[in-house]
């Protein structure tokens, strides 16, 4: 007789942990021979609903390079993670973190991105990081391109609009499998790939000033060379250290049809399918066929070389990692539109939102982990999913973050429902566990972290780090392994 069994909880070596980028922790964007990146040279915003890191020119990334301070470029700046990793490492030992997910700086090991030889400083930071990582027994998680190529390579062949790129970043990637084989047991290639649709931010490559059309045909074609160079750097991965595992990197957006208008539902299942485009390449290995209708129809001709089929198809990726912050609802005609980290779409009435507009859906984390584990049968990962907000640091130096700790517990009790589900989850890293500069607009004052730090908006404070309350409660979460989410 059949007895059918799932699991209760999640797995023991669940992976549990927090995230962050180069671009947005590390600072010392001019110490030791870091070149510039795509990140440094986008301008704050002066709108927190305004997402600028697309309003970029060769104009405005000359007078960027003309600016040798941080005021305008907080990123440049970002809370000096590289003078401080050693006590903020020890604050995530602390928190019982079993892995630690960031990205190494392409421009700090090849600082104009076409060298033939790595900067050996930089090679050296990240020698010392993943040190103090081991020395804890916390797990590297690499990012290899999270939003932060070397600017050299925008101004010399316009980013990854052109295919001399994947040779550039493909040397890269060799030369991190190769020095850091052994101790890294994880990568991911691409940081939310998708999002290169949006333009420079993701692909380096500066828009060109004609129409529409010719902006989504570089837009596209730049997606395809990021493809290419992240199927060669899997071939690589294999070959120099088979022991670790790649994974592809996608900003999850899933929708809901706004009403059960039949129109509404296939509307809805077009957003979803443009969404999940990205991840079917990488990890089924070929363009799915729904593609082909869409770039016909907008009349998208990709530049392929003979090969290039065979490559994606020979190496995909060995896990699937996705963020996961918001949910949408798509009309078959306009509805109001909401925004939230790229994602835009129409407003649930059943949801609450963030102080920056960003619709709270915690059961909608465990329909898509569902969704697409039944698309791929490949173990996913949510290697980001937070909460940005004013956080108050009180006289007494605290900060009371319940908001916080109640987003989050929703989250992890839909992770632990899609788990009993039957998904293979591999770990959670939260966005943020530091409060760093936010991607979007280049402000301190969104706020993610269990750890504030001593910063405002103009660069200002003593970077001195305080946990907050959700630093007590997470710690909590993970010695429980997930079951004592109170």
């Amino acid at each position: 007789m059949y007895k059918p069994t799932y699991p209760k909880t999640f797995p023991k070596d669940f992976l549990w942990g927090g995230a962050t980028a180069a671009n947005q922790v590390e600072g010392a964007w001019n110490e030791a021979g870091k070149g510039l990146t795509t990140a440094e040279v986008v301008k704050k915003t002066t709108d927190r609903k305004h997402m600028s890191m697309d309003d970029v020119t060769i104009f405005s990334i000359q007078t960027a390079l003309d600016d040798q301070t941080d005021t305008m470029y907080p990123k440049r700046r970002g809370v000096d993670f590289y003078h401080h990793y050693k006590e903020d490492i020890k604050l995530f030992a602390e928190m019982g973190f079993k892995v630690y997910r960031f990205s190494i700086a392409w421009s700090r090991l090849f600082p104009k991105g076409d060298e033939l030889k790595p900067n050996s400083d930089g090679l050296a930071f990240y020698d010392r990081v993943i040190d103090e990582l081991r020395r804890y027994h916390i797990q590297p998680l690499v990012t290899l391109s999270h939003y932060e190529m070397p600017i050299g390579l925008t101004l010399k062949q316009n980013g990854w609009a052109s295919r001399a790129t994947i040779a550039d970043f493909n040397r890269f990637t060799e030369v991190v499998f190769k020095h850091f084989k052994g101790r890294v047991p994880y990568y991911l290639t691409f940081n939310e790939i998708n999002t290169g649709t949006w333009g420079f931010h993701a692909t380096g490559a500066v828009d060109t000033e004609n129409s529409a059309h010719d902006q989504m045909q570089l837009r596209y074609q730049a997606l395809h060379h990021q493809f290419i160079a992240s199927a060669l750097a899997t071939k690589q991965l294999h070959a120099i250290d088979p022991d670790a595992k790649i994974g592809s990197m996608l900003a999850r957006m899933q929708t809901y049809p706004a009403t059960p208008n039949p129109a509404d539902v296939q509307a809805a299942q077009v957003e979803d399918d443009k969404n999940l485009f990205f991840t079917d390449v990488q990890a089924r290995g070929e363009y799915p066929e729904f593609m082909n209708r869409f770039f016909a129809e907008n009349d998208i001709q990709l530049q392929m070389a003979p090969d290039d089929q065979t490559i994606l198809a020979k190496y995909p990726v060995d896990f699937i990692s996705f963020s996961y912050y918001m949910t949408t609802v798509t009309q078959a005609d306009a509805p109001e539109q909401v925004n939230g980290n790229m994602a835009t779409g129409g407003r649930n009435p059943y949801l609450e939102e963030s102080d920056w507009g960003w619709q709270i859906d915690p059961v909608g984390l465990r329909v898509t982990l569902n969704e697409m584990w039944d698309r791929y049968r490949k173990p996913l990962f949510v290697v980001e999913n937070g909460l940005g907000a004013l956080d108050q640091l009180t006289t007494d130096q605290q900060v009371h973050d319940t908001y916080r700790i109640d987003y989050l517990r929703k989250h992890i009790a839909q992770m632990k429902a899609a788990v009993q589900d039957g998904v293979q989850l591999m770990g959670y890293t939260m966005w943020g566990p530091i409060d760093l500069i936010s991607f979007s607009t280049s402000e301190m004052s969104k706020r993610y972290g269990f750890i504030y730090v001593d910063q405002d908006d103009a660069g200002k404070g003593s970077l001195k780090r305080y946990k907050k309350d959700s630093f007590y409660w997470y710690q909590k979460v993970i010695k429980s392994n997930g079951e004592d989410l109170a």
